[in-house]
């Protein structure tokens, strides 16, 4: 069977041609995984037409022979790569127009280009290859779909050792572990284990807090296979839920279901943030609900498309995002119920099978 970073090369060169490009630098390590396979933390590639080189450093050099595809020259510098990229430029010959990524090249890198790469003309590119990387082929949703499975395995463990008297940072301890134990290769992002009060802030550091019976836990993590992410969040309760608990958990899991429910290929990120945020809204919690719906996973754990108020993009088919609808009270906490979906043309495929419903510790 083809390597697919076969056919995303040839997709890009494709891309060049209707752009009036010669080639494109390629910076971006995430961009350089997806169209090579090489997961390492330092290398460029130029991709034209015709040819492809893929420049990396010493470190790399069995790395490369198990990892890059496509590449037609695979070059191991020894000192600098951006030497080696104007050595290799300078013996191919004449001018030629070229692409960045003007969204991911530093401001020292383009005066490179400016300076060392002045016989040739450069142009800012944006989201060639992260238009590419939206829609996702089987093999990456599969990596995704086990990536989810790692996920909720180790939620599963985690919330089995939850109880009060532990800190958020022991909660966020152990679940990482138990992420590592269930075959993560790492955390996509910061794990987020807030309690109480502090589940009103979205992005919450793990601190010092111990969690009291009665509090609200949010759990928002990732784990990661074969280098694809899963993001996932759930809110549970350590003792029993109050009433007012029941009440702001039962809006949001509403917004979870419809959204899983209705959203589907073609609709604009608008239109999808829309069907939670209406549910919200019909139970008194629209204005709680500040960040959008949810955004694109792959390789990064954040990346196209993007679902929210502002989304005006529509959402290809085959895209995998987040469906993470959230209620935040200041001062008395907060609930979010994430999820991770396959877009199809039936609809949302579920990818995090984890019960949404209010689990209550003890």
């Amino acid at each position: 069977m083809a390597e697919p970073q076969h056919a995303r090369q040839a997709a890009l060169a494709e891309l060049l041609v209707g752009s009036n490009l010669d080639g494109i630098l390629v910076s971006s390590l995430p961009n350089i995984r997806y169209l090579t396979g090489f997961s390492g933390s330092n290398a460029l590639f130029l991709v034209m037409p015709r040819e492809s080189w893929f420049l990396t450093d010493f470190r790399y050099e069995s790395q490369v022979k198990e990892e890059v595809v496509g590449a037609t020259r695979v070059i191991v510098e020894k000192t600098s790569l951006w030497k080696g990229l104007w050595r290799e430029l300078g013996e191919r010959g004449g001018t030629a127009a070229f692409g960045f990524e003007s969204s991911h090249l530093t401001h020292s890198d383009f005066e490179r280009l400016k300076d060392d790469g002045a016989r040739f003309t450069w142009r800012p590119t944006v989201d060639l290859v992260e238009g590419l990387r939206a829609s996702k082929e089987h093999v990456e949703v599969e990596s995704i779909r086990l990536a989810g499975v790692i996920a909720t395995s180790a939620l599963e463990r985690t919330l089995s050792q939850l109880r009060s008297g532990l800190s958020e940072n022991e909660v966020a301890g152990i679940l990482e572990h138990n992420l590592r134990d269930a075959g993560s290769e790492g955390f996509p992002f910061g794990t987020i284990a807030a309690s109480g009060p502090r589940t009103a802030l979205p992005h919450a550091r793990a601190g010092s807090r111990p969690i009291a019976p009665g509090d609200f836990v949010l759990l928002d993590f990732g784990a990661v296979y074969k280098g694809y992410c899963a993001d996932v969040t759930r809110t549970v309760v350590v003792g029993r839920a109050n009433e007012r608990q029941r009440e702001v958990y039962g809006a949001v899991q509403e917004a979870n279901e419809r959204a899983r429910a209705l959203i589907s290929p073609g609709m604009t990120g608008q239109q999808a943030d829309a069907i939670a945020r209406d549910a919200l809204t019909a139970r008194g919690f629209g204005e709680a609900f500040g960040h959008g719906l949810g955004h694109g996973l792959g390789i990064e754990v954040h990346e196209a498309p993007r679902l929210s108020r502002v989304a005006e993009g529509s959402l290809p088919e085959g895209a995998v995002v987040t469906i993470e609808p959230g209620v935040y009270l200041p001062g008395w906490g907060g609930v979010r119920i994430e999820d991770d979906v396959h877009l199809t043309a039936g609809g949302a495929e579920l990818l995090t099978d984890f019960p949404r419903d209010l689990i209550e510790l003890g």
